[in-house]
């Protein structure tokens, strides 16, 4: 006997048993009439969309530390659904320092990072690098409103890749152009992405006001180019701008930023002020109440209205007047009868 041991039905180790095939009178197999139906009733998936090559291979880790609130993590999902091109990733610990990310970013085999890092469970920090290398930019997020949030009339289609629109400053101050590209890098969808659809159906803004950048996100609607708001909608308050991937020498940083703390200060500050002024006119009026108060036996303000009457000439009369004539009293008709009522009594 053999050492390999024959399949049963088979003549040899690796052969297949023939299927057999029942022909018709009209000369066609009965086989290729059971596929057809078969497919016929099969659902069939359609060819994939992006058939070109996909050489942009930008990679973006998306994930945040522990102890954000629900309104970052709302945003950072937001963040995820708009980025076909993004990865997500567990929570990081507090006690980590910022380099562990670069190894996680090199573990999900990804060029790009947007690391969410809250701080007193109530301020949130923006990490956008360029993993390993660098550059990277710190921002604080203020004024966040998420999809869930926002009601809006905006939609778009998931994996659509996005326009971005930038303000006319990036291009004026070096330091917003170097931002600008690392924008463009990291939320712009690469072309011909596998999970990417061929269409360009919404609008990415990053406007520059008051010194912070404005991210909008707009629809595009068909019929008259018009743009309607979809969401989400954040603030970013840049910090300072590393030359390393979360650290390194810092190329710029922002004169115009006020800490978080700090401004919380100023602002208990201004309320102890107005305190501290409320107070003190309250023990002024104390004062004032518990002084002895003068009489006044004079009043200053009786003078206030008094003018001086015109001065009449002097006129010395050198006749005496003429006597007044006397009028008569006409008697009524009552009175003469009282009168001669009287006179008869008497």
């Amino acid at each position: 006997m053999s050492a390999l041991k024959r399949k049963r039905g088979g003549k040899g180790p690796g052969a297949k048993k023939a299927k057999k095939v029942k022909f018709v009178e009209n000369g066609e197999s009965q086989q290729d009439t059971a596929t057809e139906q078969e497919q016929s009733n099969v659902i069939s998936v359609p060819a994939p969309v992006s058939m070109g090559k996909w050489k942009n291979k930008e990679r973006v880790l998306v994930f945040s530390s522990r102890g954000v609130s629900f309104r970052a993590r709302h945003l950072m999902q937001d963040l995820r659904t708009m980025m076909p091109h993004s990865k997500a990733d567990s929570k990081m610990d507090r006690k980590d320092k910022l380099f562990v990310v670069n190894e996680v970013c090199e573990i999900k085999n990804c060029n790009k990072c947007l690391f969410f890092e809250a701080k007193k469970k109530q301020d949130l920090y923006l990490w956008i690098s360029n993993v390993p290398h660098g550059p990277s930019a710190k921002f604080l997020v203020q004024n966040v409103h998420t999809l869930a949030e926002l009601k809006m009339t905006g939609n778009c289609l998931r994996g659509s890749r996005p326009l971005l629109s930038f303000d006319p400053k990036f291009d004026k101050e070096p330091h917003y152009a170097l931002l600008k590209e690392l924008f463009i890098q990291t939320f712009a969808t690469p072309q011909y992405h596998p999970k990417s659809q061929p269409f360009v159906d919404h609008v990415f803004t990053f406007t520059i006001a008051d010194d912070r950048i404005w991210f909008r996100n707009y629809q595009i609607i068909e019929e008259d180019a018009s743009l309607v708001e979809i969401g989400p909608r954040f603030v970013l308050n840049l910090i300072k701008i590393f030359q390393g991937s979360f650290g390194g020498p810092t190329l710029y940083e922002n004169p115009h930023f006020q800490s978080p703390n700090l401004h919380r200060r100023v602002i208990r500050l201004a309320k102890v002020a107005k305190q501290r002024e409320r107070h003190m006119v309250k023990e002024a009026q104390k004062i004032r109440k518990s002084e002895a108060k003068e009489v006044v036996t004079e009043d200053v303000t009786d003078d206030v209205f008094a003018t001086p009457a015109e001065e009449k000439p002097v006129e010395v009369e050198l006749e005496p007047p003429e006597p007044k004539p006397v009028k008569k009293r006409k008697l009524t008709e009552l009175k003469k009868r009282t009168l001669l009522k009287r006179k008869g009594l008497r």
